[in-house]
C-alpha cells in the first residue's frame, strides 16, 4: 500500500491532519514508525510531519523544565541544565537511535522500551497535547491511561519540575546488554526530603506492567519517613504490588518479581 507523506509549517496544521485522518500517523524521528511500516502495517496510510521550531525547543533555566515533544536524546545529553535526565536519555540504543529519537515519541513506546517515559513519570510530567479539540495538557498518569486513545492527536511537549536536589531524582535501568539493550526492569525514583523525611515519593516502573506504572504501596511505605534502612526495606517489600510483568525473552514475570525489590533497594541507598 502507498503511503502519503505531508509535510506542515506549524505543529496545529499537523494536530489538525492527524485528527482528520484515522490511517495518519506523525513522524517524528521515526523509530517506532517507519519499524512499523518495515514490518508492514498496513493500518498506515498517511505520514504527517511538522517543521514548527517550538517542537525541538527546550525551556530550562526555571524551576519547571519545558522539553518539545520533537527534541531527540541526543540534544537533552548536550543541554547542562538537564542533567538530572542524562541518566535515561543516555539509557536510550545507542547513538544512532539517540540521535534520532524524540522525546514524544518515547512517551508511546511499547515494553520494553519507554524508559525515558518511566522517568518522565517519576517526576509527576504534564504532557501538552493538541488535536481536534484544541490543545489541552494532561498529567502523564492519566495521558498514559489513554495512551491508546491519543493516536489522533500531536504530543506537542512535556513539562516537569527541577528535582531540588542532585539526590532526590533517581534511575536505573536493568538490561542484559549494557548500556543500550532493551528493558528487563526499569525505576524511577523522586523522594525529594523535607526535615529529614521523605515527602512527596513517586516511583515509577517499566516492564512491570504493559504500560509504565507507578508504585504506589512502595511510594506509601516511604512517604513521611527517613530513607534509611528500614523504609528502603518496606518500601522493596510493597514493590511489587499492582505490578502485572509479563514472560518475555528478556525474562520471565517471577524473574523481573524477584529482583525489582533488590534494585529498588540499591538505587535508593546509592549502590551500584
Amino acid at each position: 500500500m502507498p503511503v502519503t507523506v505531508r509535510t506542515f509549517g506549524s505543529a496545529g496544521e499537523a494536530a489538525s491532519a492527524l485528527s482528520s485522518d484515522r490511517t495518519a500517523r506523525y513522524f517524528g524521528g521515526g523509530t517506532l514508525v517507519m519499524r512499523a511500516l518495515n514490518e508492514g502495517d498496513v493500518s498506515i496510510s498517511s505520514i504527517v510531519r511538522a517543521n514548527d521550531v517550538a517542537l525541538r525547543r527546550i525551556e530550562a533555566a526555571g524551576p519547571r523544565v519545558t522539553i518539545g515533544a520533537g527534541v531527540t536524546f541526543a540534544k537533552i545529553l548536550a543541554e547542562r541544565d538537564l542533567a538530572f535526565l542524562h541518566a535515561p536519555a543516555r539509557s536510550i540504543g545507542g547513538p544512532a537511535v539517540r540521535n534520532m529519537g524524540t522525546v514524544g515519541g518515547n512517551l508511546f513506546a511499547p515494553n520494553p522500551y519507554g524508559d525515558f517515559t518511566v522517568a518522565l513519570l517519576a517526576l509527576d510530567a504534564t504532557v501538552s497535547v493538541q488535536g481536534g479539540f484544541g490543545a489541552r495538557d494532561l498529567p502523564i498518569d492519566e495521558f498514559l491511561q489513554s495512551r491508546e486513545r491519543q493516536a489522533g492527536n500531536l504530543v506537542l511537549s512535556v513539562s516537569c519540575p527541577r528535582p531540588a536536589s542532585s539526590d532526590a531524582f533517581r534511575y536505573r535501568k536493568i538490561t542484559r546488554i549494557r548500556p543500550k539493550g532493551a528493558s528487563v526492569i526499569t525505576l524511577a525514583a523522586h523522594v525529594p526530603m523535607s526535615g529529614g523525611r521523605v515527602l512527596g515519593a513517586r516511583l515509577a516502573l517499566g516492564s512491570m506492567a504493559p504500560m509504565p506504572i507507578r508504585a504506589r504501596a512502595a511510594e506509601r511505605a516511604l512517604e513521611g519517613r527517613p530513607l534509611d534502612t528500614s523504609t528502603i526495606t518496606a518500601a522493596a517489600s510493597a514493590i511489587t504490588e499492582g505490578t502485572s510483568p509479563v514472560d518475555d525473552a528478556l525474562g520471565s514475570a517471577w524473574y523481573r518479581r524477584e529482583i525489582i525489590g533488590v534494585h529498588l533497594r540499591r538505587l535508593l541507598s546509592d549502590q551500584e
